[in-house]
């Protein structure tokens, strides 16, 4: 078994929860007031579609589902399916979007992926730790802007928008995080 911290688990993952598989659906950090911080988890049960919603301490431990794992290649989109090729075997396989989960606005054609596997089906994938992307709109340069500065916000081509330093500008590539969706880089 793998067990992960609370703080951990993302939209998209395939979590062992009462002893049944279950995919998170959309994680939720609360910090109420003076109480400690919780981890609100809604999921959906593998077997039978079932919808549930569980409280984690920000500490508890969770079991990560122990799955298959095979590094496979995004070619296309076709429909609701994505379809990736084994570059070991040049298998080529259907996978609904619904596997990536919210990291679907980060894959990018030709990129390799670890798809997740539970008795020949994938059931998640794992997205490579960073990816460039180019900034579509921000708010202009400032001057004697430096890094030390507050962060401004930047839509980028994905359609998301993280925090980048006063100095980047439109039309310029960064690097992001994909597991805190946060600014690493400017790529040049």
């Amino acid at each position: 078994m793998a067990f992960i911290n609370a703080t951990q688990v993302r939209a998209g993952m395939i979590i062992n929860f009462e002893n049944e598989l279950c995919r998170v659906i959309s994680v939720e950090h609360q910090t109420p007031g003076n109480l400690p911080a919780r981890i609100v988890t809604k999921m959906k049960r593998l077997k039978d579609g079932i919808n549930r919603e569980n409280r984690f301490g920000s500490s508890d431990k969770i079991d990560k589902a122990s799955l298959e794992q095979h590094s496979m290649e995004y070619l296309y989109e076709d429909g609701d399916q994505l379809v990736f090729m084994n570059n070991e075997t040049y298998e080529q396989l259907e996978v609904n979007k619904e596997v990536l989960g919210d990291d679907l606005v980060f894959l990018q054609p030709n990129m390799a992926v670890e798809l997740e596997f539970y008795e020949g089906q994938a059931l998640s994938g794992l997205m490579p730790p960073s990816v460039v992307l180019e900034i579509t709109e921000t708010a202009p340069v400032m001057k004697n802007a430096n890094a030390t500065g507050s962060y401004k916000p930047a839509l980028l081509e994905n359609g998301i928008t993280v925090g980048v330093p006063p100095y980047i500008e439109t039309g310029e590539k960064i690097r992001v995080n994909t597991v805190e969706r946060t600014y690493m880089e400017r790529v040049k």
